[in-house]
């Protein structure tokens, strides 16, 4: 891990963000695959792992994002916290507008609960829309960090933007996985399956790229950039993967898995970071 930490240190941290992002999206990849090997997992399981997701995505949310935007915010009292709660509230109000516009249906929801402006597309499209929209918000994390990083501010760690890559690519697994199993079902061959689960990840270099140039271009936006993704990560996690966890009967185990993701993201970003 220390090697790779200090690759990272010695390139270029846009580059270090689109690698980073690169592997959250090859894990997603990996993910989808399991569809070669499985078709109908079971309801339990899926409920364990989107649950896993929303855990990582909160844990990192505060202990990647929030924490080091307030840190390195200038003033103190409230004033220093005034940066973050604008950038969540921005965050959280971008990913609203996009859900309000995209069409979009969630993993576990009926064709005619899709949401967004109403179009006759594909149910496989509209999954694959909802992935990708919680997918911008991951990888703009990812890049936002690297480029505080490399713009030397106080509270951003080259191990702490590794572990929050880190951590966005273990949650992926789970969810390319949550995106292919449903265009099994429906009749897709594995293949397609396998294609549409990897594509709704393919965002996230993008969004790391963007998110890493801003910073540098613009370095006083850092603070609020960093509480922009944690709230756009948080409205997803409270919109989108929460409910699609409690459509059956396994919502403990959807919980538990929440709980570890949440354990595993923190202790990550505090041993690396």
């Amino acid at each position: 891990m220390e090697q790779v930490i200090h690759y990272f240190q010695e390139i270029d941290p846009v580059l270090a963000a689109f690698y980073a992002t690169l592997f959250t999206w090859g894990l997603t990849a990996a993910g989808a695959g399991l569809v070669f090997l499985f078709k109908s997992p079971k309801r339990a399981l899926m409920d364990g792992m989107l649950g896993f997701t929303g855990g990582v995505m909160v844990a990192a949310s505060f202990w990647s994002l929030l924490a080091p935007g307030i840190e390195m915010s200038e003033g103190e009292g409230f004033v220093k916290v005034i940066p973050a709660a604008v950038g969540f509230l921005l965050g959280a109000g971008f990913i609203f507008g996009l859900d309000k516009i995209l069409p979009h249906l969630h993993i576990n929801f009926k064709i005619d609960e899709a949401e967004g402006v109403k179009t006759p597309w594909h149910r496989t499209t509209l999954l694959v829309l909802a992935i990708t929209l919680h997918n911008i918000p991951e990888g703009l994390a990812v890049g936002v960090l690297f480029g505080g990083v490399a713009s030397g501010f106080e509270g951003a760690t080259i191990g702490g933007a590794v572990a929050l890559a880190l951590g966005i690519g273990l949650q992926n697994f789970p969810e390319g996985f949550a995106v292919a199993v449903p265009m099994r079902r429906h009749g897709l061959s594995r293949r397609k399956s396998w294609m549409y689960g990897q594509a709704s990840a393919l965002v996230e270099p993008i969004a790391g790229v963007l998110g890493a140039w801003a910073v540098l271009t613009f370095e006083p936006i850092l603070p609020y950039a960093l509480s922009f993704a944690a709230g756009a990560m948080i409205f997803v996690v409270v919109e989108e993967v929460i409910p699609e966890t409690q459509q059956d009967k396994y919502t403990d185990i959807a919980t538990m898995g929440f709980i570890g993701g949440f354990i595993i993201m923190m202790t990550l970003d505090v041993g690396l970071g």
